[in-house]
């Protein structure tokens, strides 16, 4: 069996999946947020943390409780990095320095987990387990919560109440993320990652010295690593480590964490506008995007440009011999789609277009399908842009589930889409102009202008990962992508929620045979095009100074 059709197997595979859990788990979730029954453990939560569940919030107290939270917990992570070395459980590491810490305190809760450290050289079992995986569990609840916030805005009306936020937070926890969590730390030992807190061992000769490897409750994180769209990993090779992704089996099945909520979550906003159309409309417009990423990358690793590319059957520098040209294909999209991070291959290594479109898939949004929640609003921002568009085209005051979309709408929506580019070409202007920061890039010309401009998009899109060729860890990138991570994360939530409080004070209007028809195919083109153009016009700049450079160069 050639490379190219196990890739297509592998893909067709995946895509079964995901359809078989689509529904189901869609579902589950709608029903986890519309139930007002409250179960024990999140009951003794709601004592402990003196939060009253069934009192209603409209969007800036709902805001206040997630910034309020996010601040303690990155407050909270960032002691436990600074006082590590009296910990028990460091393995002898010494706390983290001040900008490291803050760097990787900012990260994991602001769900980026972009790592300047070797974690497996630097954090022991209290820091890993205590802090990062359970900043992997709360900070993708959080951004599910900030979605299931906006659904309410388009499915309620003449009220400015959005939920509550401590109960969105918990159950997404206790009732979602982690029951499917514990299954898939289950799949990944039986399929040979490692699940312990031994301590360091010493396993042979390398390179005329001793190599040494310590142990780690590995499988469990990258479950919720997975699974949470976080990215973070154990080890710095992350998902290249076989202690992590043993085999293509483990790839595939993390591929499918990575990919499993944000596309069920279509199903879960469908359900609760009262509308399952609408959600298909989105999940359309989702999966039209990641199968055409996912077809442009793996034609252009797989494209024989030469004896060396012919004999490994493919781009394979960088990349690992058991998962191959069409396994890392589809887990580097998958990636850098969603807000996760992980990486089983190393994207510095990839073609000049390859490259790109890891680039551009970050620079999208992360929208198709997105982050753990972050997909989903973000993408229902681009659905009432789309339908300003439609409007414009037409000449009539644009609506989207019944909803109109006026002056206030608009320039929240506007105001979510700038603030990323914003901090993705502002921050990365001024490293290539200062003298400091370009000697931290291992390469020079596009490839090295293509370094720090992935590692600000990264950073301020809250997803990660790396492009490997960049050293990252100095003052200047941990302090500036530590604050790309901030406003990239935190920014965006107040535009969402304020959009949000302002459709659910609204009375619906009528359906009349002028108004657009948003689940059908023909909207979900709409909303693919302008998606795309949106993107197209704002990064192409950037984007041809770098990987395009390189790619017709090569």
């Amino acid at each position: 069996m050639s490379s190219q059709i196990a890739g297509v197997l592998q893909l067709l595979a995946l895509i079964s999946a995901l359809a078989l859990a689509h529904r189901p788990l869609g579902d589950y979730m709608a029903e986890v947020y519309s139930s007002g029954k409250h179960y024990r453990p999140e009951r003794w939560v709601y004592r402990v943390i003196g939060a009253d569940p069934a009192a209603e919030m409209r969007w800036p107290a709902y805001l206040r409780a997630v910034l309020a939270f996010s601040v303690v917990s990155v407050l909270f992570l960032y002691l436990m990095q600074r006082v590590q070395g009296s910990l028990p459980g460091s393995l002898g590491f010494s706390s983290i320095d001040p900008d490291q810490a803050f760097n990787t305190a900012v990260s994991f809760v602001a769900n980026t987990n972009w790592q300047s450290c070797y974690g497996e050289q630097a954090m022991g079992h209290v820091v890993q387990t205590g802090g990062l995986a359970v900043q992997n569990f709360v900070s993708a609840a959080a951004g599910m919560a900030v979605a299931v916030a906006l659904v309410r805005g388009f499915s309620r009306s003449r009220t400015g109440e959005l939920g509550n936020f401590w109960t969105d937070l918990v159950r997404g926890t206790v009732r979602i993320l982690l029951p499917i969590s514990v299954i898939g730390a289950v799949v990944l030992v039986a399929c040979g990652a490692i699940q312990n807190f031994s301590g360091i061992h010493q396993v042979g000769q390398f390179m005329g010295g001793t190599q040494e490897w310590n142990g780690g409750a590995v499988a469990s994180q990258e479950a919720i690593k997975e699974l949470g769209t976080n990215g973070g990993g154990y080890f710095n090779a992350n998902s290249a480590h076989p202690f992590e992704n043993p085999n293509p089996l483990s790839n595939l099945f993390e591929i499918f964490l990575i990919l499993l909520i944000p596309f069920a979550l279509t199903r879960t906003f469908g359900r609760m506008v009262g509308s399952s159309k609408q959600g298909y409309a989105i999940l359309g417009a989702m999966a039209v995007i990641w199968v055409g990423f996912t077809v442009l990358m793996m034609w252009t690793e797989f494209a024989h440009r030469g004896p060396a590319f012919e004999m490994a059957g493919g781009a394979m520098e960088g990349k690992e011999t058991r998962f191959g040209v069409a396994g890392s294909s589809l887990f580097a999209v998958a990636t850098t789609l969603t807000s996760t991070g992980a990486v089983n291959s190393f994207h510095s290594s990839y073609t000049g277009f390859g490259g790109g479109i890891t680039m551009l898939g970050m620079q999208l949004g992360e929208i198709a399908p997105g982050g753990v929640g972050s997909g989903l609003y973000g993408m229902l921002v681009m659905a009432v842009i789309a339908v300003f568009v439609a409007g414009l085209m037409v000449g009539r005051t644009p609506e989207y589930l019944g909803k109109k979309i006026g002056t206030r709408q608009i320039k929240l929506a506007a105001c979510y889409l700038l603030v990323t580019p914003a901090l993705v070409l502002g921050f990365t202007a001024v490293a290539v102009a200062l003298p400091t920061p370009a000697e931290s890039m291992t390469n020079t010309g596009a490839h090295g202008f293509s370094e720090i401009l992935y590692a600000y998009t990264s950073g301020a899109n809250n997803n990660g990962s790396a492009f490997a060729g960049l050293d990252a860890d100095t003052p200047w990138f941990n302090t500036t992508i530590g604050i790309a991570m901030a406003l990239g994360r935190f920014l965006p939530m107040v535009f969402v929620l304020a959009l949000a409080g302002s459709l659910a004070e609204q009375q619906p209007v009528p359906t009349t045979a002028g108004t657009l028809r948003t689940d059908k195919p023909l909207y979900a083109g709409l909303l693919v095009g302008t998606v795309v153009t949106v993107t197209g016009l704002t990064y192409f700049p950037a984007l041809a100074l770098g990987p395009l450079a390189e790619g017709l160069a090569s």
